[in-house]
């Protein structure tokens, strides 16, 4: 079957929908464990740090296929992670140092994350060749 065949397509859709429901009741769960700001903070660096490693993990090692990238990164991950709470929170903080403190947190924390990712990604690389495991799809 080709990409556009629609039960490929229905396929797609249906991994996405399973990993954004699993990211968002993730999600939800942490929301449960501390204040609201850290944890939309844990779940975005968190979250960062996963979609550095899957991203780079497909230049580097090649072990996951299209369709774990589009289950974790398109479905899980795009419903873990939050800019739009971060967003409310940093409107509605209100102490410069909070809101200062919110906006650090979440860029230095993510662009981190995604750092730390992709070196996680190349180590893994020099272990194995890209494309001697994984799916074939």
């Amino acid at each position: 079957m080709t990409a556009t065949h629609p039960l490929v397509r229905l396929e797609t859709l249906a991994l996405i929908a399973v990993g954004a429901f699993a990211g968002a009741i993730l999600r939800f769960l942490a929301m449960g464990l501390g204040s609201d700001v850290r944890a939309i903070l844990a779940v975005n660096a968190l979250g960062s740090a996963a979609l550095g490693f899957i991203v780079y993990e497909a230049e580097y090692a090649g072990l996951l296929g299209r369709r774990s990238r589009l289950f974790l990164s398109t479905g899980l991950l795009s419903s873990l992670t939050t800019y739009s709470t971060f967003a409310i929170q940093t409107a509605l903080a209100a102490d410069p140092v909070v809101l200062a403190a919110i906006v650090a947190g979440n860029y230095g924390f993510g662009f981190a994350g995604v750092l730390a990712g992709r070196t996680v990604a190349r180590r893994l690389g020099a272990v194995f060749e890209p494309g001697t495991g994984g799916e074939t799809a």
